[in-house]
Formats: C-alpha cells, structure tokens, sequence
C-alpha cells in the first residue's frame, strides 16, 4: 500500500514539491553560512518526493544551534515551503483518492518550517535516531 500511495504523490505533487525544496537547497548553497540550510532542504526534498514509509523524529543530541537555525530556516524558506504543502494538501483535499496525501501534505508542515535537529527514519524504526 505504501509504494501504491507513493506513486500516486510522485505524480500528483510529490515531484513538484521535491523541485521546490531542490530549489530552496541550491539559493540557500549560494553562501557559506547557508550550506547547512540547503543539505536540510535537500534532505526534505528526498522525504517529500517519497514520504509514504518514512517519519520524522527529533534527535536527542540537538541543541541551541539547532533552535537559532530554526529560526533562520523560518524566515528564510520555512514559510514558503509550507505555504505550499498547505495550498497543495488543501488542493488535494477536494478529491476522495486525494485525502490521504492532502493529509500527508499537511504533516509535512512542521518539518518544512522547523528542520533542524530532526531526522527521517523509515516508519518502522522511529527510535533509530535516539
């Protein structure tokens, strides 16, 4: 089932969203100081194009910087990249077939906003990170 709903997102929005976070990942490398910003906007981008299978958890080791990133993020990407997993989960939404991936739109949501010091895990090891 899972594989079943990942193609369906690949080919209504998993793809389009994916160029989004590959978009924000290569503005956000232009600058030193951004690197790390642009490897969590690709990290996002991956688990955005096939996200059916996999959670995101918060790693135990993060800290202050993590926090000052955050907000970083926020300002810099966080908010556009949410902005459209809102617009495409509600998009979805409006369809039967389409309410499972509007949801899973919507729980991407706080990792687009707040990346830092969260890891993707395949769902059935959701403690590998800790």
């Amino acid at each position: 089932m899972k594989t079943i709903l990942n193609v369906i997102w690949l080919i209504l929005c998993g793809f389009w969203m994916f160029l989004g976070y590959l978009l924000a990942g290569l503005l956000l490398c232009v600058t030193i100081i951004g690197i790390p910003f642009g490897l969590a906007a690709f990290r996002i981008g991956v688990y955005a194009l096939w996200p059916f299978g996999y959670t995101v958890v918060d790693r135990t080791g993060a800290g202050a910087p993590s926090c000052v990133g955050n907000v970083l993020w926020l300002v810099l990407a966080g908010w556009w990249l949410a902005l459209g997993h809102i617009f495409t989960g509600i998009a979805l939404c409006v369809t039967i077939i389409g309410i499972p991936l509007g949801i899973a739109n919507f729980k991407l949501i706080p990792v687009s906003l707040l990346p830092l010091g969260k890891e993707i895990v395949p769902t059935d090891q959701p403690f590998a990170a800790r």
